[in-house]
């Protein structure tokens, strides 16, 4: 499976990264990049059953407070 996995994330960057070098669209290369990082780890992570941070608690850690401020503007 693991296999798979690198042979599909080879292909999808085999396919798009030429385009972003040739265009000359390095920032979008970079994001493009660090989005794959992310992406390859998690697909390994549920192959292999890695405990991974849910990214969800992420989001939460960040919003909550915004959240809890713009409610506390509005009453």
């Amino acid at each position: 499976m693991a296999f798979a996995l690198i042979l599909v994330f080879g292909v999808l960057m085999a396919l798009e990264v030429p385009d972003f070098v040739r265009n000359k669209m390095w920032r979008e290369l970079g994001v493009y990049f660090m989005l794959m990082v992310i992406a390859i780890v998690y697909s390994f992570g549920q192959v292999f059953d890695w405990a991974l941070p849910n990214p969800t608690k992420g989001v939460e850690a960040i919003f909550k407070p915004v959240a809890e401020a713009v409610e506390k503007l509005l009453k």
